[in-house]
């Protein structure tokens, strides 16, 4: 059972793409979803300043998640400049003691984003320290399943294990939702992310025999999973 999922991306948006499916459908079934950005995601605007873009950023996460049923958290670190220290893990380890997710989900550990990469590490270091006895007004929490989600700067060694079924209701649910986000759009870059995803669910969908799924990799070992709330 998935009662509670974290989402920990790297920058505003990159779990809302990869990620955002999967919470749509655990949201739909009774699940609480929260996504967390470690970054805004402030310097890829072609025009914007990154603090003109930041505030753009954070409106549209924050709008995102609500549309999908979610809570939003975003940090204080700078786009580029994510360091993969303890620091960061005990800010995130707090975040997994108050939320109690029995699930995370992140960034594949390779990317051509350093951000991403530094997430990997960091989301893994956070779930060890939070189970970790320490001096801390929070309860120590045990993560019960950590995910790597497919995203399309983190495709190096990607391997999925596992396939989550994408129903109707949350796929139409998600794209309501994301298609508000300027660089979802491909507005910034001129990558149409939404088509991407949604061709990689087709695709995701017809290798593990449904309408639409998405690839995820369980370091604990390969299974095909339901994934359900």
């Amino acid at each position: 059972m998935h009662r509670s999922v974290l989402a920990v991306g790297g920058h505003i948006g990159d779990m809302d793409l990869s990620a955002g499916p999967t919470l749509a459908k655990l949201v739909l079934e009774g699940a609480n979803a929260t996504i967390v950005a470690l970054t805004p995601g402030e310097r890829g605007h072609p025009r914007l300043s990154p603090a003109e873009y930041r505030q753009q950023k954070v409106a549209e996460g924050e709008a995102f998640a609500t549309a999908i049923g979610a809570d939003f958290m975003v940090l204080g670190y700078s786009e580029g400049f994510l360091p993969d220290t303890d620091d960061v893990a005990l800010e995130l380890a707090t975040i997994i003691r108050d939320q109690q997710p029995d699930t995370v989900i992140t960034h594949w550990r390779h990317s051509s984003q350093r951000d991403h990469e530094h997430t990997a590490r960091v989301v893994e270091r956070a779930i060890y320290l939070a189970d970790l006895p320490m001096d801390h007004e929070l309860p120590r929490h045990a993560v019960r399943m950590l995910l790597h989600t497919e995203h399309a700067e983190d495709l190096r060694d990607f391997a999925p294990t596992s396939y989550v079924p994408i129903p109707d209701d949350a796929f139409y649910r998600w794209v309501s939702a994301i298609r508000h986000q300027a660089f979802a759009r491909g507005e910034t870059d001129g990558f149409r992310h939404i088509d991407y995803y949604t061709a990689l669910m087709t695709m995701r969908g017809c290798q593990a025999g449904y309408p639409r799924a998405c690839a995820v990799f369980d370091p604990s070992g390969p299974q095909v999973s339901k994934l359900s709330a």
